[in-house]
């Protein structure tokens, strides 16, 4: 197993927060057009793409109408939690999920997020026959690969991947798999897809469970006192529209348990640790 390829993590500059807002704002008032339809979709998801002023972006357009219900979320919608979890997201500074919007569209209401050309050489992800990974890699679990045998699954020890991990653990994110990280060629990573998101109840299953147990960075622990600040107040009011009560105190909750303990969670037992399927 060659080491995973080396994209110098960086957290989002200035510029990449100006790009950001530009593209929110153009999801959120630009003209949607429906292209085509994801198959590979459990929830209706449309390819579309969004245009303003001579400006134009490819997008994706989840339809509240296209949901399927989940009796374990029974409030609110999977596109408002999607939102939900992009306004966490940058409130960390971290800018891990794609600039995502609210808004209404040719099938009503309903999630509208930039689509994220991704860099697909980026190893993050992989299966060896060992009993402990190599250096720069993280040990997940063990995983059938067929005729009685098992190998280890593990995730590159990627920062990048550290700080989704710790944004997982807030918004409690009960589907983080392989297919949902998205690496870029300028050295950024976004996650997606976190319609199963915020539930009072602790439903956290992830790929990224290497550092569990493990000291949080100095980083991550700035980014929850900056995160612990916004729910306060900024924060807190935009979410409101978005998620109920309940789910922005158990937010504020987990953000507070992340801070007294200093460290990544670990598996409970309580729920199925790996979502499935896991990629």
């Amino acid at each position: 197993m060659s080491a995973p390829e080396r994209i110098p993590p960086r957290s989002v500059t200035p510029t990449d927060a100006a790009a950001d807002s530009a593209a929110a704002e153009l999801l959120a008032q630009g003209e949607l057009t429906v292209r085509g339809r994801i198959r590979e979709a459990s929830n209706a998801a449309l390819f579309c793409t969004i245009a303003l002023d001579g400006r134009e972006a490819s997008c994706i357009y989840k339809p509240v109408a296209g949901e399927r219900p989940l009796w374990d979320f029974p409030d609110g919608t999977l596109a408002a939690r999607e939102v939900a979890a992009y306004e966490v997201s940058e409130a960390t500074g971290w800018g891990l999920v794609p600039p995502t919007v609210l808004r209404d569209g040719p099938y009503g209401e309903g999630m509208c997020q930039l689509w994220i050309d991704v860099q697909a050489e980026a190893e993050l992800l992989a299966l060896v026959e060992a009993e402990e990974p190599e250096p720069g890699w993280k040990a997940i679990g063990l995983a059938e690969v067929g005729e009685g045998r098992t190998a280890l699954l593990v995730h590159a020890d990627d920062e990048r991947l550290r700080r989704l991990a710790v944004l997982d653990a807030v918004i409690n994110n009960a589907d983080r798999k392989g297919g949902h990280l998205l690496p870029t060629t300028d050295g950024r990573l976004y996650g997606i897809d976190h319609g199963v998101t915020f539930n009072v109840e602790n439903k956290l299953r992830t790929l990224l469970w290497g550092w569990a147990g493990e000291q949080l960075t100095t980083e991550a622990l700035d980014a929850l006192r900056t995160l612990r600040e916004a729910l306060s107040a900024p924060l807190a009011e935009r979410l409101t529209a978005l998620i109920t009560p309940a789910e922005i105190h158990a937010t504020r909750a987990r953000v507070e348990a992340l801070l007294t303990t200093g460290v990544h969670p670990e598996p409970n037992g309580e729920w199925p640790a790996i979502p499935w399927p896991p990629v």
